[in-house]
């Protein structure tokens, strides 16, 4: 099994790379949408995501995040707690043009509003073809479990 601490580093890296999720608060029946998350290291284990206060996932609370790394190397389903951040220093740490973009007034929009999400928990799996493991894929010789990559269950 792969080790925690690698997949873990692993989901760091990949959300780098492409930081969008899909994120719906759990026990809302609307859809998951999609989302830049941002992070940074200083805030261990919590997401952070700008939006307008009338989005349906504004309100908070508990919520469920999907990752899709790029070319499906990792994949991960994270849980936590989203809340609105009132500290205008980390809504500044974050800020960009890119997000300006979203916001008709940048960031002095009455609108804008910053969510933290802090996660419990996460589950992960990481693909590893190998040349061994895409020739089993491909001849269709069973696949033992963990042959194609790890899995891991994480406690942030």
């Amino acid at each position: 099994m792969t080790d925690t601490i690698d997949i873990q580093q692993s989901l760091w890296n990949a959300l780098d790379e492409s930081p969008f999720v899909m994120i719906r608060r759990q026990g809302d029946d609307s859809h998951a949408e999609p989302m830049t998350a941002h992070f940074d290291r200083d805030y261990c284990n919590a997401l952070f995501f700008y939006t307008k206060r009338g989005n349906r996932i504004a309100p908070g609370g508990k919520a469920m995040a999907q990752f899709a790394a790029k070319g499906h190397g990792l994949f991960a389903c994270l849980s936590g707690t989203l809340t609105p951040v009132a500290d205008d220093a980390i809504v500044d740490r974050f800020w960009s043009n890119a997000v300006e973009a979203w916001y008709d007034r940048g960031r002095a929009d009455p609108d804008l509003v910053m969510l933290r999400f802090d996660l419990d928990d996460a589950e992960i799996w990481e693909a590893d073809t190998s040349v061994k493991g895409m020739f089993k894929l491909i001849t269709g010789t069973r696949i033992k479990p963990g042959e194609l990559g790890g899995h891991a269950e994480v406690a942030m």
